[in-house]
């Protein structure tokens, strides 16, 4: 059926018909003003406020228009047809081409086909005619994951891959990066043979070199950061000066995988956020073969703005592959990571837009703050929250106001959606994707800054689930740092030496930092015990031995204060004790990190999974 013009009813008439039933006149003015004053636009606006189901909208436009209503995941499609448009653009237009019959081509479409539409499937479809049908949202995102599901899919585990192979983790070392290391080793072990107390020597003042720059990095990023507390808030004037209506359309992309537990909180905690309905695009992202969490998701009182996205099977099984997927469908002009496990501040989207309104093209991504609720579950909570209060009030806070790159952390970080297209995505290939995009975006000089709302989220309770947590971020910070230094001339050029540096600091010497303080605290009793048995003293010379000493002690009181300063900043002040077990909560980490660089070697895109769901006590955040 060809194009019909707007039939000329009344805006009253058009909700009437619309509508499954009489509306308050006020109820019936505040809708109108949200649609656009055209009836797919209250269409979209009933469904998604749930007064409308979504099959009833599609059926009440087609009477309106005269046109027939299709699902296109049901229909006879023609391969070369349906593949003329990409997914994306079929998600954020609003229609998708099915088959030809004559001379004519049948198209679906959201919403009655305009001059725009007209155009655009002139283009694709040259001297044809088209046949239009109407359909939901629900049902052509349906199809479009029917009929061009495996066609994305493989864009999402492979794209980065093939357009950029030097920006991808799918390899973990270039030959050239091989031969470097084989000479450094080579080089390292003709020296100790001709050379073995100077090398020894040598070694020990490198890495204590590295280990010292790493922890005054910090110590100085994080007083910067305290000293800009609160400097770029969002303020309840600016919130309230953004009318609904102002509010960009927002895509969530809340990747889940062996998630029934929590799929129930998830969906109520999505609802309590303060957004208008009819501007949300929320996408669960779940795994072909997770049936549980399918299972769950089904069951769960899904609102109108919330659809499943099934990723089809396909390597590598990662979350950044499946974030891919859900930012090829998604069709928000911000779009933002959730955990399955998150519990978002009911404003954090609000403000979001108003950070990007008020900035400038470059700023890309705004990090929100992460915390936990169940702070006092026992004393890894206490001290996994004691890090991520410094780490992300402090040390993200002060990258942001020295313009350093930011590793982003797994969630809450909020993008343009265009730009997030510009970089390509997320790397499926690396475990720590978001801290790599992080970077990616400041060496292509675009910028990332902080986001002072909360999301509250579920620490790791068990040591040995800690400790795979914590090996998969330590391995993606190796795979980060050897992707980024292919090229370590275009990083310079591309992101300027003083991120360049940070970057080196930051992203590479944090693994280096817990790899070194345990040798350090060895040679140093080592050379020590040596020294008191009056065995000999040419481990170290005793300068050195000083030095190493004195770098420890201060190291490990410096990390404590900043751990001190994150349970004052977030005012939970029965943790702050608890910052004297630094010291023990870093050889967690070196523990980690030993098993990182293991599995960097055998398994360097294994995803290990942390369970949610396990948590006993609940800590009601404040």
């Amino acid at each position: 059926m060809a194009a019909s013009e707007e039939p000329p009813l009344s805006a009253a008439e058009i909700a009437g018909e619309l509508a499954p039933g009489p509306l308050d006149p006020g109820d019936l003015a505040e809708l109108l003003a949200d649609a656009a004053d055209s009836a797919a636009g209250l269409a979209h606006v009933l469904v998604a406020r749930g007064i409308l189901g979504a099959a009833e909208a599609a059926a009440a436009l087609g009477r309106l228009h005269g046109l027939a209503t299709v699902r296109p995941a049901e229909e006879r499609v023609h391969g070369a047809v349906v593949r003329a448009i990409h997914p994306t653009a079929a998600r954020t237009e609003g229609w998708l081409p099915l088959r030809r019959e004559g001379d004519e081509v049948v198209v679906c479409t959201t919403r009655p086909p305009d001059a725009a539409l007209l155009a655009r499937v002139a283009q694709l479809f040259p001297r044809t005619r088209p046949r239009f049908a109407l359909t939901s949202e629900s049902d052509l995102f349906d199809g479009i994951m029917r009929h061009l599901g495996d066609a994305l899919v493989d864009e999402a585990a492979h794209g980065l891959q093939r357009r950029q192979p030097e920006l991808s983790a799918a390899t973990t070392l270039t030959a050239r990066q091989v031969l470097a290391g084989l000479v450094v080793l080579g080089l390292v072990g003709l020296l100790a043979l001709a050379w073995p107390a100077g090398t020894v020597a040598a070694i020990v003042t490198g890495t204590t070199v590295a280990y010292t720059a790493n922890i005054i990095f910090r110590f100085l990023v994080s007083l910067a950061g305290a000293r800009y507390e609160g400097h770029e808030s969002v303020t309840a004037d600016e919130l309230a000066s953004l009318s609904s209506d102002e509010l960009p359309t927002y895509t969530l992309l809340v990747p889940a995988f062996r998630e029934s537990r929590v799929i129930g909180e998830l969906v109520a905690n999505l609802a309590r956020l303060d957004y208008p309905p009819e501007k949300l695009d929320i996408l669960l992202l779940l795994e072909q073969d997770d049936p549980e969490t399918i299972a769950a998701a089904r069951a769960a009182p899904l609102t109108p703005p919330m659809r499943l996205l099934v990723v089809p099977r396909a390597q590598p099984r990662t979350k950044p592959k499946a974030c891919n997927v859900g930012l090829a469908m998604a069709r928000g002009d911000l779009v933002v990571i959730y955990d399955a496990e998150d519990r978002p501040e009911p404003d954090q989207l609000r403000k979001a837009a108003v950070l990007f309104r008020r900035s400038g093209e470059r700023l890309v991504c705004v990090q929100a703050e992460l915390n936990f609720w169940n702070a006092h579950e026992n004393v890894l909570t206490r001290l996994f929250t004691l890090e991520y209060s410094y780490w992300f009030d402090y040390m993200l806070q002060g990258l942001s106001h020295s313009r350093l790159p930011i590793p982003l952390g797994g969630t809450s970080n909020h993008f343009r959606t265009s730009s997030l297209r510009r970089l390509g995505g997320w790397d499926p290939h690396n475990v720590t994707e978001d801290a790599d995009l992080g970077i990616r975006a400041a060496a292509l000089g675009f910028q990332v800054r902080t986001l002072q709302s909360t999301t509250w989220e579920e620490a790791c309770c068990r040591p040995r689930a800690w400790v795979r947590q914590r090996s998969r971020w330590i391995k993606g910070y190796m795979q980060t740092t050897l992707v980024h230094l292919r090229h370590p001339v275009r990083l310079l050029r591309g992101a300027g030496p003083v991120q360049a540096l940070g970057f080196a600091l930051l992203v590479g010497g944090t693994p280096i930092t817990f790899l070194v303080a345990p040798v350090l605290w060895l040679v140093f009793l080592a050379s020590l015990a040596l020294r008191v048995a009056s065995l000999g003293s040419d481990l170290l010379p005793p300068w050195l031995t000083t030095v190493a000493l004195i770098d420890l002690v201060v190291g490990n009181a410096a990390m404590i204060y900043l751990s001190m300063m994150g349970g004052f900043r977030r005012r939970r002040y029965t943790l702050v004790s608890w910052a004297v077990l630094n010291p023990v909560y870093w050889l967690l980490h070196s523990a980690a990190a030993y098993r990182a660089l293991w599995q960097l070697v055998v398994r360097p895109h294994h995803w290990e999974k942390t369970e949610h769901g396990v948590a006993r006590r609940v800590t009601v955040a404040s």
